[in-house]
C-alpha cells in the first residue's frame, strides 16, 4: 500500500496521540515498521523505546563518618539509609568515642571468674 495523503495525516494524528506504532500501522494498514520510517522520515517527534528500561533506582549507601573522629559522642541514631540519621553528639569521654551513657553500654567490664568460682 503506498503512502497517500490521507494516511499520512492519520498517521501523524495517530502518532501525537501517543499511540503504539503497532497500533497506528494497524488503523491505517501499514506494517509497525513501515509506520516507524514514514515518522522518522517525516521529522515526527521521537518517543521513548519501550525496550529501553529507566535504570533502577540505587540506594543511597550509608552515610561514612571515620569512628572517633566528630569530637563528640559517635553513637549511631536510627537508619544510616534515612535522612534523620545522625550521631548522639554529646560530650566524649576522654579517651572514647563515646558519652557516658553509651560507654555504659558499648564497654561492659569483664567478669572476675575466679570470684565466682569460689562461691
Amino acid at each position: 500500500m503506498a503512502w497517500t495523503e490521507e494516511t499520512i495525516g492519520e498517521l501523524a494524528r495517530l502518532w501525537a496521540q501517543g499511540l503504539p506504532t503497532s497500533e497506528i500501522g494497524r488503523r491505517i494498514g501499514m506494517s509497525k515498521n513501515a509506520v516507524v520510517g514514514k515518522a522518522h522520515r517525516l521529522g515526527l517527534s521521537g518517543r521513548p523505546s519501550p525496550i529501553k528500561r529507566a535504570a533502577p533506582e540505587q540506594p543511597q549507601p550509608p552515610k561514612v563518618v571515620p569512628f572517633g573522629t566528630r569530637g563528640g559522642c559517635s553513637w549511631p541514631i536510627g537508619d544510616p539509609r534515612k535522612d534523620d540519621f545522625h550521631f548522639c553528639s554529646e560530650s566524649a569521654v576522654p579517651g572514647k568515642p563515646y558519652c557516658q551513657k553509651h560507654a555504659q553500654i558499648a564497654y561492659i567490664a569483664p567478669r572476675n571468674h575466679k570470684a565466682e568460682d569460689a562461691a
